[in-house]
């Protein structure tokens, strides 16, 4: 069960196979039926979670009542709310699973004590920390400089099987736009 997250960490730094019982004995495996909430607004977030299959959407709630996708987690990604994970304010977001999801969840606490048993682990999450924001830095651009139609077509064309895993108003959310926008903008494809 802790396998895909075991070949993952191997992809940048190598362990061996007492580490590797080290590692799993922190981790938590859970299999979350659709909507689960792992996080809502207002909590303080205490983990982190790794996606083996399935997926996990973080959400805001906007003034208008409007439901704002920033981030999807999806297979052998993390997700968490790492502003309130690190500073431990209350979490701004919502942790949601999208479809029945398998997780790897890593408490804080269960994290600081491994990282001091294991702290070639460091560099695992600094390279993860490190792709995560420069997938967000990306995201920036692609929001800032390119129009709705654009945004949806640079975006299908990158993930063409995850436009079709997950709901189209959740996809619309997350492009920053109304799911009537996204249905103009896919039948002018077709």
């Amino acid at each position: 069960m802790f396998e895909p997250l075991i070949t993952h960490i191997q992809k940048f730094v190598a362990l061996n196979t007492e580490e590797q019982a080290l590692l799993t004995a922190y981790l938590k495996y859970e299999e979350l039926s659709k909507t689960k909430y792992l996080l809502s607004e207002g909590d303080i977030c205490n983990a982190q979670y790794f996606v083996v299959e399935g997926c996990i959407r973080m959400y805001f709630i906007k003034e208008n009542g409007v439901e704002q996708i920033v981030q999807f987690g999806i297979d052998n990604w993390w997700i968490s709310d790492y502003t309130s994970f690190t500073l431990h304010n209350p979490s701004q977001f919502y942790l949601q699973t999208v479809q029945r999801s398998k997780v790897i969840t890593l408490t804080q606490a269960k994290q600081d004590e491994l990282l001091d048993k294991l702290p070639k682990l460091e560099r695992y999450f600094r390279r993860i920390y490190q792709r995560a924001y420069a997938a967000a830095q990306t995201r920036l651009i692609f929001f800032t400089d390119l129009s709705g139609e654009e945004k949806y077509h640079h975006f299908a064309s990158r993930f063409p099987d995850f436009v079709q895993r997950i709901p189209q108003y959740m996809l619309a959310s997350y492009l920053g736009f109304t799911p009537e926008f996204l249905s103009k903008v896919r039948a002018k494809r077709h």
